[in-house]
């Protein structure tokens, strides 16, 4: 029976995917077969050397050791997409907010004192400074243009305003779900230069990391907005708040507190809200579990972020799922360790990410330990797993 160890709280509908005659769920498991977290960090962890897979309730792996988990040939899954609608709305709810000076407007009435004939005249007095603008016809740029980047995208589109968008690394089938009327920039530069509005949707790597730095934002108009619910880091925020400070910037609305924000003009930081809707985190949760389930059991692999995707239909009863460095002859060595020890392949799949290959074999007969043994031997290879089909 496998043990699913769960860190944070995983929403129960995800859970439930785990039949309970099947496998044993919860926050206390000694030798757990997989991890279930959302956001707590693993990166001070000592990983149970038991377990084969890692999932996480979510899209950034940011607080997962990946590098470390794919020396031990380990996937680390996550749920891409899952969140998206939910992040979606709070940037069209920041957008709002944000052109209607609305936060600053709260903190006035909030402040007011007096009866209902003094408070009127307070209103009345003070609400010129929190006039705004209005969405349509104004540009807004977004930088990354996958689920959480296309669907902001249709958003806007549908507020009357106008959309440039810049992923230099657009998938096709992002691409075909992209609204025909986003306007398509050759650079980051292209957006800032044009942008009313300009909304971040890209993961945290070493590539993106201060990607909103001094030079770009002195790019912006002055009058524009940044809106930042992709990832801490991926803007400076020391450049942001030195840009507010001089008037070459409108205002910076992130999912991301930090110390250098706080009391800074025209910030507004919301707690990292992007997926606390109970729709994203019961999403997140089933998508995570069914791919770890589906690793666990037969080997499959989708949405991993440290290993290609890899599915087989199952067409015979015994199964090996190997994980390798993606290095010439590793599929040779494998094929022939098995007809060394008498093996006929049935079918075979292998694929390769970056460093990193993975490597499905059903075989028509049961397969010895030794072999195993023998092909976890080959240099290069990170694990070997076998997999008899059970009942």
């Amino acid at each position: 029976m496998p043990n699913i160890l769960t860190i944070n709280a995983i929403a129960k509908v995800g859970l439930d995917r785990f039949p309970a005659e099947q496998y044993k769920v919860g926050a206390k498991i000694a030798e757990p077969d997989a991890i279930l977290v959302r956001s707590q960090n693993l990166h001070e962890m000592e990983i149970p050397a038991s377990v084969k897979a890692i999932g996480r309730a979510g899209a950034g792996v940011n607080n997962i050791p990946v590098e470390k988990m794919s020396q031990r040939g380990m996937p680390v899954f996550n749920a891409p997409g899952a969140n998206a609608n939910a992040v979606k709305e709070l940037v069209i709810a920041a957008l709002l907010i944000a052109s209607r000076n609305i936060a600053p407007a709260l903190t006035f009435v909030a402040g007011l004192t007096g009866d209902d004939k003094a408070l009127h005249k307070a209103v009345e007095d003070g609400k010129k400074a929190f006039s705004g603008t209005e969405l349509p016809g104004r540009t807004l740029g977004v930088i990354g243009l996958g689920k959480i980047g296309s669907l902001v995208a249709d958003a806007a589109i549908k507020l009357g305003m106008n959309v440039i968008g810049f992923d230099p690394h657009i998938t096709v089938d992002a691409a075909w779900g992209l609204p025909a009327q986003v306007k398509k920039a050759n650079s980051i530069e292209e957006v800032l230069k044009a942008s009313d509005y300009v909304s971040i949707h890209v993961p945290l790597l070493d590539a993106t990391r201060n990607l909103i730095n001094t030079t770009r934002l002195a790019l912006m108009k002055k009058h524009a907005i940044l809106l930042n619910f992709a990832r801490d880091g991926i803007v400076d925020d020391n450049a942001v708040v030195a840009a507010l400070k001089a008037d070459n910037l409108r205002g910076y609305i992130c999912d991301f507190p930090a110390q250098a924000l706080q009391g800074a003009p025209r910030v507004i930081a919301t707690p990292h809200l992007g997926a606390s809707t109970e729709e994203a985190e019961d999403n997140c949760a089933i998508m995570v579990a069914d791919q770890v389930r589906d690793f666990l059991e037969h080997g499959n692999i989708r949405n991993a972020v440290n290993l290609p995707d890899a599915v087989m239909q199952r067409e015979a009863l015994y199964r090996l799922c190997i994980v390798n460095a993606n290095v010439p002859n590793m599929v040779g060595q494998i094929s022939t360790a098995m007809a060394d020890a008498g093996l006929n392949i049935h079918n075979m799949l292998n694929k390769s990410r970056g460093e990193m290959a993975y490597t499905l074999v059903d075989v028509d007969s049961a397969i010895p330990a030794a072999l195993v043994n023998k092909l976890a031997a080959i240099e290069g290879v990170r694990s070997v797993r076998y997999l008899p089909l059970q009942g």
